[in-house]
């Protein structure tokens, strides 16, 4: 009998008798045949039940990658279910509330995206997860030069043999890789409803906006009788009331207002401008069930490693809290040294095989910080309970996320100065050990529950200036009032990408290419390039999770050696022409805010009532800065040891952009003058190039000594190092 056969007659024999059993799942995996012909699921436990091939194609234009050869690229669905009525998936917020299908379980489906060597053998076993974010995938940034020709660039993933793995988490975005969630309803079947906050930043003038960041929750009416829509210039200006006769809930893209009635979109009488922070609350309906993006997520990798938890793989089963293995596998079949004897899944089932040895998982920003909130609620644990991940990498992520609270919006920030200031995402516990916020009343640790079940990851966290300066990255390691360091777990490195940006510059422009300023900034772009540390970062995590070599030790500003300091005490020494600004000004700190009894502070999940209420202040502490601005603490890159200018994680927004807030997570960047004339007709106290490096040799000599000695420290890989060397080399210095 054929796969779908089987899978048929299976569907038809289903009956509460058989819930609980495991069974045997199918792969469709063709291209030729029409997908609806294949638009089936298979019954089975919760996890994943069917994966669905749409492609298979050779990857990257075909091209090999050293001992690892070729790659090729699996597009597909997965499809899933999850058990509320497991205590692992309790966390999930309405979940009792999803729609549940013949056997009690919820159902959903993803989007998935794998590059895996066409050889499995020759690849170096480890499945590297990428948390897309807002559906792109961003760990291919990792290879430099990637163009529309070579589009693995220079393949430092591919040559390194990982096998990537993309999937949907967030559901109702517009393009790239979803998930479908379920909505929620009331135990009647009712709609639920509830209160959900709009907030309007504009980058240029319109007169329509959706309603609420993706998804977009539908008001249950277009009447605005006893709602309120306000405005003010900066984030802590007082709200000025819009007369409800100026705005509507219509769109008026192609109409006039007040336009078409809408209850997706609202429309101001004069238009929506760029100097200004719109705000919005009104009454939504059909939350969707965000937080099954985790278990679809856990279950997944879960699957692809090992067949839903049946350990068919070579992976770790659960860990002892340091992310070492307690159940090593040796392969199918094979003991388990006290663990359970694995139910084998058959290799044509899995389109990895049993190829995979070990999991690691990566997230930069949105997806950063969706990784941390996976490892706080539990999801790194499968239903098996087994480990799903053995390394974590959580890039430009200082906080958690709402992901799983009632009308969740994935896409919005957890909150700069400027945008999104109140959005939940930096609740506490906001460090890694255990330490104690007496102005919410948490005391615990990111890590409390995968060390209760001996499950959490060897992490390697990822910070820019930005972080600081924006999302309170401080109150990762230090004390809710900023009095004293707090330790840091043996499983966690913290690397503190010193006077970067929240967005990497580009590894391969010159030093003192031309500096473009954005639309809404003061200053230009900070340029700095982060991505050559991260690359050997990643590499380290690598060898900690597969071979137990420990990383390098964390680098980060500490309040005990004089580098991390309150904002009140700091004193910029240029700022190039920008004007109307603070260093207070620009800097996020953050409060306590109340959001209602049903909302769980130290999960970040349940309902939250909007707007929330501003309580106490927490110490705003930032990386002091030395005689040029650049940060002395932290991972001091080649740009940073032998700067051209100063670099920084903010920048002040221009006039007609609420001016002196700040630019998000755009950071500036100021550089040096030539000549000693020059910056001093500008009052500059930073020295100038012709001062600092006499000669263009001198300057290529102090690029090539900090260079090797950043690989020397395995903080940057051998021919990034190169690529920096060469790049000194052609630069216009002095």
């Amino acid at each position: 009998m054929t796969c779908l056969a089987k899978a048929f007659a299976l569907r038809q024999k289903r009956t509460p008798a058989v819930v609980g059993k495991r069974r045997r799942k199918c792969i469709v995996a063709s291209a030729l045949v029409p997908l609806a012909l294949f638009g089936w699921t298979v019954p089975s436990d919760a996890g994943i039940t069917a994966i669905q091939i749409n492609s298979r194609a050779p990857a990257f234009n075909g091209a090999a990658f050293g001992s690892v050869g070729a790659y090729e690229n699996l597009v597909g669905v997965a499809y899933g279910e999850v058990d509320p009525d497991d205590p692992l998936n309790a966390i999930i917020t309405d979940i009792a509330l999803a729609p549940r299908n013949a056997r009690g379980m919820v159902e959903y489906s993803m989007d998935f995206s794998i590059f895996k060597p066409a050889d499995p053998s020759k690849g170096n076993h480890t499945l590297l997860y990428d948390v897309v974010n807002r559906g792109r995938m961003l760990l291919p940034g990792l290879n430099i030069g990637v163009t529309a020709d070579k589009p693995a660039g220079d393949g430092y993933l591919e040559n390194a043999g990982y096998t990537l793995v993309f999937s949907g988490w967030e559901g109702d975005i517009s393009s790239g890789l979803r998930i479908n969630l379920p909505v929620a309803t009331n135990k009647d079947g009712s709609p639920i409803t509830g209160q959900v906050r709009g907030e309007y930043i504009l980058t240029a003038p319109t007169s329509t906006q959706d309603l609420s960041a993706a998804p977009t929750y539908e008001a249950v009416s277009t009447d605005n009788t006893g709602l309120t829509m306000t405005q003010r210039v900066h984030q802590h200006d007082a709200k000025e009331v819009i007369p409800n006769s100026d705005w509507a809930f219509a769109d008026c893209t192609t109409k006039p207002f007040p336009g078409e009635p809408s209850t997706t979109k609202v429309c101001l009488k004069n238009g929506f401008d760029t100097n200004h922070i719109y705000e919005l609350v009104y009454t939504a309906k059909n939350p969707t069930v965000a937080g099954i993006g985790f278990a679809a997520t856990r279950d997944f990798i879960s699957f692809l490693r090992n067949g839903n938890g049946a350990l068919t793989g070579h992976g770790n089963g659960v860990g002892n809290g340091d992310g070492r293995g307690r159940c090593q596998n040796r392969g199918q079949g094979a003991a388990h040294n006290g663990c359970a004897q694995p139910l084998p899944v058959p290799v044509d089932q899995n389109p990895l095989g049993n190829s995979i040895q070990n999991a690691m998982i990566y997230g930069s920003s949105q997806s950063g910080r969706w990784i941390r909130t996976f490892i706080q609620l539990g999801f790194n644990q499968d239903e098996s309970l087994h480990q799903v991940v053995e390394g974590a990498m959580p890039h430009i992520a200082s906080n958690r996320g709402a992901f799983d609270v009632r009308f969740a919006q994935p896409t919005r920030l957890s909150g700069t100065q400027h945008t999104e200031a109140q959005y939940p995402g930096a609740e506490s516990p906001q460090t890694w050990e255990v330490s104690d916020d007496p102005l919410s009343g948490v005391n615990a640790s990111q890590l409390d529950r995968c060390r209760s079940t001996r499950s959490c990851p060897k992490i390697i966290a990822t910070v820019t200036d930005t972080e600081y300066w924006q999302s309170l990255m401080a109150l990762n390691t230090t004390d809710a009032l900023g009095t004293r360091d707090l330790p840091i777990p043996g499983n966690v490195r913290i690397f503190q990408l010193s006077s970067s940006q929240h967005g990497s510059g580009n590894p391969l422009a010159s030093p003192t290419a031309p500096p473009v300023v954005p639309a809404n900034c003061q200053l230009a772009r900070n340029p700095n390039p982060y991505i050559p540390y991260q690359r050997a970062l990643l590499a380290d995590l690598h060898d900690w999770v597969v071979a137990g070599v420990a990383p390098p030790a964390s680098l980060y500003s500490t309040i005990a050696d004089g580098t991390l300091v309150p904002v009140e005490t700091m004193h910029f020494p240029y700022a190039g022409g920008a004007v109307n600004f603070t260093l207070e000004s620009v800097a996020n700190r953050k409060f306590y805010l109340d959001r209602g009894a049903q909302f769980d502070v130290q999960d970040i999940t349940g309902v939250m009532a909007e707007p929330p209420i501003a309580r106490s202040a927490y110490a705003l502490l930032l990386p002091q800065f030395d005689a040029d601005g650049n940060d002395i603490g932290g991972l001091r890159g080649v740009e940073i040891q032998v700067p051209v200018g100063t670099y920084m994680g903010w920048n002040p927004r221009k006039a007609g952009f609420s001016e002196g807030d700040s630019c998000d997570l755009t950071g500036g960047y100021i550089p040096f003058f030539r000549t000693k004339a020059e910056r001093e007709a500008a009052n500059d106290p930073r020295l100038s190039l012709a001062e600092r490096y006499p000669t263009h040799d001198d300057y290529v000599a102090k690029v090539t000594a900090a260079a090797n000695a950043l690989v020397a420290k395995r903080l940057m890989l051998p021919q990034d190092a190169q690529l920096a060397i060469s790049l000194a080399q052609s630069a216009a210095v002095p």
